[in-house]
């Protein structure tokens, strides 16, 4: 059995008569990518703050690591990254580091891995003033990385980086779940969860609407298929897949609930049948449709800020 280490139990938060967070109840298991997904001010943020300590809830409990969030023990194990770093500007990146190691106990030799962690040492002479937009998040990831805690809370933690700085993220973010490192990020890159995630939850005006893996969330795998005549298809993908597997689409597809590997024999068969094959291809919804239909929320409008 998974070892849990961030529980909520209904938590909630509210600000006068406005519920930012609505009876939010969530497992985090040790050694996953947990993405946490929203719409712009869904509260995600919020439910971050409370589980590190920085808000108090109006109502139910949460722990991490076993302890009350915020307690000295609960803090001393969590590294996080909230709301983007905050450093002293006219210090090096080096020295910020150095200084807040230095606060947590540690030394000079711990700030210096942690910059190489983020590939920021060429750079680690440069006051932070300096540094771009996505070097200060590196840097920001650095500082949550001191000490090698056991929890990781990053908030959007690709923002402001380059394609090839968050391939180089999402790689270190993978890397720490592989080393035993529990990460629950949050992100508004959908793309970005779908590839390192092991499981995700959604929330949409304050309410955790979904708690799953990524796989199943996106569904069993399908094929498109575009063959003519249509009732000839339909009735070899039928064959092949199954009665309840094929489906009419608008404009006279078909979708085949059956894997990628069923692609050849379709294929095959449809021509044997004596249908024109147009297309055939894989089928399956991305992270991003499921999203969308699960909260509603306008695919136009997409925002890389959080609200609440």
């Amino acid at each position: 059995m998974n070892e849990t280490i961030v529980t909520t139990n209904r938590l909630t938060k509210r600000y006068g008569s406005h519920t930012a967070v609505d009876a939010v109840s969530l497992t985090v298991h040790r050694g996953e990518v947990y993405g946490f997904l929203g719409p712009n001010g869904a509260g995600k943020t919020t439910t971050l703050r409370m589980l590190l300590g920085l808000a108090r809830p109006s109502s139910g409990s949460a722990t991490v690591l076993g302890r009350a969030p915020g307690s000295p023990d609960a803090v001393h194990h969590t590294g996080a990254l909230i709301e983007g770093p905050g450093f002293f500007p006219y210090l090096s990146g080096r020295n910020n580091l150095r200084v807040m190691a230095r606060f947590q106990g540690l030394d000079d030799a711990d700030a210096d891995a942690a910059l190489a962690r983020v590939d920021l040492a060429s750079r680690g002479s440069d006051p932070f003033r300096s540094y771009s937009l996505g070097m200060k998040q590196r840097l920001g990831v650095a500082a949550a990385l001191l000490g090698e805690p056991d929890l990781l809370v990053l908030d959007e933690p690709t923002n402001g980086l380059d394609p090839a700085g968050m391939a180089d993220m999402r790689t270190l973010i993978v890397n720490l779940a592989r080393d035993g490192h529990t990460v629950l990020l949050s992100s508004h890159l959908l793309a970005e969860v779908q590839d390192i995630c092991d499981r995700i939850g959604v929330i949409s005006g304050g309410r955790l609407v979904t708690e799953s893996t990524v796989a199943d969330l996106r569904g069993r795998s399908a094929l498109l298929v575009r063959a003519e005549p249509v009732d000839v298809a339909l009735a070899v993908a039928m064959k092949v897949a199954g009665d309840d597997a094929a489906h009419l689409l608008d404009g006279g597809g078909l979708r085949v609930d059956a894997p990628a590997a069923a692609a050849p024999r379709l294929t095959r068969d449809l021509v044997t049948a004596g249908a024109d094959v147009l297309e055939i291809r894989p089928a399956e919804r991305s992270l991003e449709d499921v999203f969308f239909e699960i909260t509603d929320a306008d695919p136009v409008g997409r925002s890389s800020t959080e609200e609440s």
